[in-house]
């Protein structure tokens, strides 16, 4: 694969030309990175201050008594957004939703109980003991 870059002022914004004699896989892969939005940031409040919340830290997000919650190993933060508006800013690789009021993080997922009658327990890193809805 031959990659050049050409230095022009006249551009306002990056443009990028692919010439292939075909589209492969790694051409579809090459679009799909090129295309993806940077993630954007959440922040929660803990004893009255922001702080920006990283997404590999997020253990679990859920809401409960009509406010948004976030765990991480640091402790509870109070979100401002709504469940939906956080799950569109999560990389959907990472985090999957598993019912109506919570978001978890897979790679701080210990393990996945199967032993209930139709219920996935789920038991994360920090210990908190969780169900899957069977909607999700």
């Amino acid at each position: 694969m031959q990659v050049e870059i050409k230095i022009d002022s006249s551009y306002t914004e990056p443009k990028i030309l692919i010439f292939t004699a075909s589209i492969t896989e790694d051409i579809n892969n090459i679009v799909k990175k090129l295309s993806e939005d940077i993630p954007q940031i959440i922040s929660g409040s803990k004893d009255e201050k922001i702080e920006v919340l990283e997404q590999a830290e997020l253990i679990r997000i859920y809401a409960n008594t009509g406010k948004v919650f976030a765990v991480t190993n640091k402790g509870e933060y109070t979100l401002r957004l709504r469940l939906y508006e956080i799950e569109e800013r999560l990389n959907p690789y990472q985090f999957v939703r598993i019912s109506n009021s919570e978001i978890i993080n897979l790679k701080q997922v210990n393990n996945f109980d199967l032993s209930f009658t139709g219920t996935i327990c789920v038991k994360l890193s920090n210990g908190t003991t969780t169900y899957v809805s069977r909607r999700y």
